[in-house]
């Protein structure tokens, strides 16, 4: 059991291994996989699970939770590998080495949503600059306190990370009651569409989950690029981690990441 009560109570996912497929000699038992949340509701963490353990019999049990709080799992050896969204929190246990094999696996990229803006009684086109239009909710929920709402991602999930570095380009502190943080224990999608809230979202998320009454504000802003990380943990060893490492970077993990909407695989 992991000592995060965070890890366990979101419920880890456990995959089986697919009768057609058997696992190799000594590969032990299901393959501890810490997620980010997001990368679960997009469905890009239970894509790869199932094909991976499809190809090679080994069972995979996803242990969701906040990037940060994964990460600190992995250092700790509490999951076997992590695939994550927080590259700057990612690179600093890299240089303590605490983590093995880090590999780019999947690029996508974060968008804020809100509610529909018309031009002319149709929807506005997106933006693209994703601090400006921090700006523009700022000053409309300052004109206003209840038109306008930012729902924050927060425990430092992937996408609250890059929600506070957005902030901090567009030098803006976000203060209640405009600034609400999510509840942990529900889906954040879902939360965001029922209060008509403006939030930063990881598009994949978004693109599985999302939809009326919102629309997509601000997409394509260089710095809401979004890169999904595979990795070992240093401090464990499970027979089955280089065996995933190849095949999540290998040609068939990039089929998988490819065919996910909202990802693009790395070149070869």
């Amino acid at each position: 059991m992991l000592r995060r009560p965070f890890l366990a109570a979101a419920g880890a996912l456990l995959l089986p291994a697919t009768v057609g497929a058997q696992p190799p000699p000594g590969t032990g038992g299901p393959l501890r996989l810490g997620v980010d949340r997001s990368l679960v509701e997009s469905g890009l963490a239970p894509g790869l699970q199932r094909a991976f353990s499809a190809d090679t019999g080994i069972a995979v049990k996803l242990e969701p939770g906040p990037a940060l709080a994964v990460l600190e799992a992995v250092t700790q050896g509490e999951v076997d590998a992590a695939l994550m969204n927080a590259p700057e929190a990612e690179g600093r246990i890299a240089q303590q080495n605490l983590v093995h094999d880090r590999r780019l696996i999947a690029r996508g990229e974060f968008v804020l949503v809100g509610p529909a803006q018309r031009s002319r009684g149709r929807v506005a086109p997106p933006g693209h600059d994703g601090a400006e239009a921090l700006g523009r909710i700022r000053d409309l929920a300052a004109s206003a306190p209840d038109a306008a709402v930012f729902l924050s991602a927060g425990q430092g999930s992937g996408v609250h990370v890059a929600e506070q570095a957005l902030w901090r380009a567009a030098r803006i502190e976000p203060l209640a009651p405009w600034y609400v943080t999510a509840e942990p224990s529900r889906s954040f999608i879902a939360q965001v569409r029922e209060r008509r809230a403006y939030a930063l979202v990881e598009r994949g998320a978004w693109a599985a989950l999302g939809g009326a009454p919102l629309a997509i504000v601000v997409e394509g802003d260089p710095a809401l690029t979004e890169m999904v990380h595979a990795m070992r943990s240093f401090r464990v060893s499970h027979p089955a981690g280089r065996i995933f490492m190849g095949w999540i970077s290998g040609g068939r993990g990039r089929a998988v990441v490819a065919a996910r909407q909202g990802y693009r695989a790395p070149a070869a």
